[in-house]
């Protein structure tokens, strides 16, 4: 899978994909990272990249021209199965569509700035908007890093354990059950008997009984979106 980011801060991406599970998925060339600063392709003087924004008011405006030459440039050496924008006003992004996304081959995801972009990049560019949730940041930048790290670990060779992520929290639509480890006891607190019984029907479905548990105390509404 190939990730293509514009940003106008590529610094603040490199980070994220240099270390832990992101770097081995680079490294065995299963996920390929690329950043593209806006800066380098606009037209305009001093690297302008944002305006005022017709009609008054306060914030700058991220400029379609320089967005629109950025894109089709990466657009003129192969073709993206989604162009993505990251912003607060799209879709809240979940495992459903981490899934989705790790199918495909091709992906552009644009950082948005200040007020946002013109609004014409993402009539005629953008195929999916993804929001990370119902707050403001500073820019796009860690709402992307989100979203490629999210996909990057479900990728075939990524994770060490293939049927690791199939065991995350949200896979079956529930939060994972509590997991222990050595020792078996700790300050007179003891692991739950049945994860040391050697049973693993009788372990999966306490573990499942623990999924409901949990879901239904603290996040009830994931059940009732099924």
């Amino acid at each position: 899978m190939r990730i293509d980011i514009i940003t106008v801060l590529p610094e603040l991406l490199e980070s994220p994909f240099s270390h832990s599970i992101m770097k081995r998925a680079r490294e065995k060339g299963l996920l390929e990272v690329y950043t593209h600063n806006l800066r380098d392709t606009t037209p305009y003087k001093q690297a302008q990249v944002d305006d005022y924004q017709f009609g008054g008011g306060a914030g700058m405006v991220m400029m379609a021209e320089p967005l629109a030459i950025a894109i089709e440039l990466l657009q003129k050496d192969r073709n993206y199965d989604e162009i993505i924008y990251m912003t607060p006003d799209g879709p809240l992004f979940d495992q459903k569509t981490a899934n989705t996304l790790s199918l495909k081959e091709n992906i552009m995801i644009i950082c948005g700035h200040y007020k946002g972009i013109d609004e014409r990049i993402r009539d005629h560019f953008i195929t999916k908007e993804i929001s990370i949730g119902d707050y403001v940041l500073s820019g796009g930048e860690l709402a992307a890093a989100v979203v490629v790290d999210a996909i990057g670990r479900l990728l075939p060779g990524v994770l060490s354990d293939e049927t690791s992520a199939l065991f995350d929290s949200f896979q079956d639509g529930l939060l994972a059950p509590p997991v222990y480890t050595r020792p078996a006891d700790f300050r007179g607190w003891p692991v739950p008997e049945v994860l040391l019984c050697g049973d693993p029907k009788k372990i999966d479905a306490w573990r499942h009984e623990q999924s409901l548990k949990r879901t239904e105390e603290r996040r009830p509404g994931l059940m009732k979106e099924d």
